[in-house]
């Protein structure tokens, strides 16, 4: 029986990549799907309605449906244009996939504000437009299904990401917000990290041996592995998850830790920086390590 039979779900920026394989997935589990993508480039220049088109076509051959859309979720106004092709078409929503991205990788110190603003803004601006303009209909059938994706860009870090890692990491105060905000309407809101080959990722620089190791582990992974995971966060069965940060990574599915206090130390006459200094060992145990994604996980992918 399909699992989500009679649903109807959006996916963003489901063109390509892992978008396409979520929007395929739900649609085979029963679902009614709108293909959003504005068929851009990977640095959101440009826009090519045929991409959306043809996800749609691959869906009504295996005897799906499903709908287009072209809107930029970057555009308060244009998200709304998205949940309403949803209404028009099928007439309702249950499930919102925050899946939309661009990359414009800088290191700090070059980095433009165009690139920094584009990038917040199709991200993070992007999930909240979306998010935004479901939550009243959710919150008024009082069901519903918050998919968004992060990345470990954002919890764990990378080299010349600033932009994308500062809003990937804000998709999760965002996902774990609209979690407590609509706990009350039977509504969920959870976040996945993916490792996946994709056109984004393919922008990646590769001038040392460490980034051309990482690549090639990347391509091993298909965006098809993620997919399972979305289609069951948006189903009944996961009515009792929410708040939560998963990952990805081919056959290895993961849940992330979320920060809480480790360590503390107190004393009674407040804190000076002298004796902040004194005691600066205490807590030095217990700091982070400042360490790039690739490093966390440097183990060949399970595939």
């Amino acid at each position: 029986m399909s699992n989500l039979k009679d649903k109807v779900a959006i996916v963003t920026g489901s063109g390509r990549g892992i978008g396409r394989d979520i929007a395929l997935l739900l649609a085979k589990e029963g679902a009614k799907v709108v293909v959003n993508d504005l068929g851009g480039g990977s640095d959101g220049q440009g826009n090519d309605t045929k991409i959306a088109d043809e996800v749609v076509q691959e869906i009504q051959d295996i005897g799906g449906d499903a709908v287009a859309n072209y809107d930029s979720v970057a555009d308060y106004e244009s998200a709304s244009n998205i949940i309403d092709t949803a209404l028009s078409r099928f007439g309702r929503l249950d499930i919102v996939v925050n899946n939309a991205g661009i990359l414009r990788d800088r290191m700090l110190f070059k980095m433009s504000e165009e690139e920094w603003d584009t990038v917040i803004a199709v991200h993070l601006k992007g999930s909240f437009n979306m998010t935004r303009a479901a939550s009243t209909i959710f919150k008024e059938q009082k069901s519903g299904r918050f998919i968004h994706f992060t990345s470990t860009s954002g919890l764990i870090g990378n080299v010349g990401q600033a932009n994308y890692s500062a809003a990937k990491l804000g998709i999760v105060g965002l996902s774990k917000s609209t979690a407590l905000d609509m706990a009350r309407y039977n509504v969920t809101s959870n976040a996945i990290a993916p490792f996946a080959w994709s056109r984004l990722i393919g922008t990646i620089p590769t001038e040392t041996e460490d980034e051309k190791e990482r690549v090639e582990r990347l391509k091993q992974l298909s965006p098809a592995h993620i997919a399972p995971l979305v289609a069951f966060l948006a189903s009944d069965e996961a009515a009792d998850i929410s708040g939560q940060i998963f990952g990805v990574r081919g056959k290895e599915i993961m849940v992330f830790s979320q920060p809480r206090p480790i360590r503390s130390v107190f004393n009674a006459k407040g804190w000076s920086v002298d004796s902040l200094s004194a005691i600066k060992g205490s807590l030095q145990s217990s700091f982070t390590p400042l360490e790039a994604s690739a490093q966390v996980f440097p183990y060949a992918p399970l595939v």
